[in-house]
């Protein structure tokens, strides 16, 4: 068995998203020893979702199954859509979103979902069964207390609060000679530039200054390292591409996070950087 990464081209000024040409290439040139394709919804920045109505569409084509990592995505109304036009237009076989990311319960549970009673029942035989039901019980008592009115006011509340923590961002990056990274089509994750120049630390440092101020949802990519997985080395490892040119840390504006949240963690790393920043 062996994986072969696709590498993701890119879009406009800083995004990255699917190469669904070389994709069709590789369809083409494996055919039936393709095991699956494997596509993301939810992504950190600068990468985008993948183009899964396009995949699904190849899939559909060459007769090869299609997996949707949807992590974060059950909270995005537009991936969700996107998904489901994926299955009409194309084929899915299964998507995979997590309990904790989406629904504000501990950490141990996922939602696997299909759009055929048979996909969800050869998932069921292949399973051993020995899993806690643990998550189960604390996804049905959430559901319960919020009802359909309180998850959807999550859902809104989500999209102003990713719009607000996006617009505080950009007023940060102005005062330190920064910039967030255009990625229109990222959802939930936003990236903040960290060039090397403008501090007296690498931007590793910062990431674990940020982390002893209890800033632990903000992720440092400085692209400069290398990881070997299987037979498949990742240059830049983190960073979605091997052509990363500056450094950056990512910030996700997921469900549950309110202003308040926002205006902390925007006040925590501003004063951060203006403490390393260079004289």
């Amino acid at each position: 068995c062996e994986d072969v990464v696709v590498e993701l081209r890119r879009d406009g000024e800083d995004q990255l998203s699917s190469d669904t040409d070389t994709l069709e290439v590789l369809l083409e040139r494996y055919g039936e020893d393709v095991l699956a394709v494997m596509t993301t919804t939810s992504c950190f920045a600068p990468r985008a979702p993948d183009r899964v109505v396009k995949v699904a569409e190849l899939c559909k084509r060459y007769d090869r199954p299609h997996i949707i990592n949807n992590a974060y995505g059950v909270q995005i109304p537009k991936y969700m859509a996107q998904i489901n036009t994926a299955s009409l237009q194309g084929r899915v076989d299964l998507y995979v979103q997590s309990l904790d990311k989406n629904f504000l319960v501990p950490v141990g549970g996922s939602i696997v979902a299909g759009f055929t009673g048979d996909a969800i029942r050869g998932v069921s035989q292949v399973y051993p069964g020995r899993g806690s039901s643990t998550p189960t019980l604390d996804l049905f008592i959430t559901l319960l207390e919020m009802g359909r009115s309180g998850w959807e006011g999550l859902l809104a509340t989500r999209a102003q609060v990713f719009q607000y923590l996006k617009e505080q961002l950009e007023l940060l990056a102005a005062e330190c000679g920064e910039r967030v990274l255009k990625t229109p089509s990222n959802l939930i994750s936003l990236a903040l530039t960290l060039t090397p120049a403008n501090y007296t630390v690498p931007p590793s440092e910062i990431g674990s200054r940020l982390f002893l101020r209890n800033v632990t949802g903000v992720r440092v990519v400085d692209g400069g390292s290398s990881k070997t997985i299987g037979h498949v080395t990742l240059d830049s490892f983190g960073s979605h591409s091997p052509t990363c040119t500056v450094p950056y840390m990512t910030f996700a504006g997921g469900v549950g996070m309110s202003r308040d949240d926002v205006d902390v963690l925007v006040g925590k790393v501003g004063k951060l950087l203006a403490k390393c920043r260079r004289k």
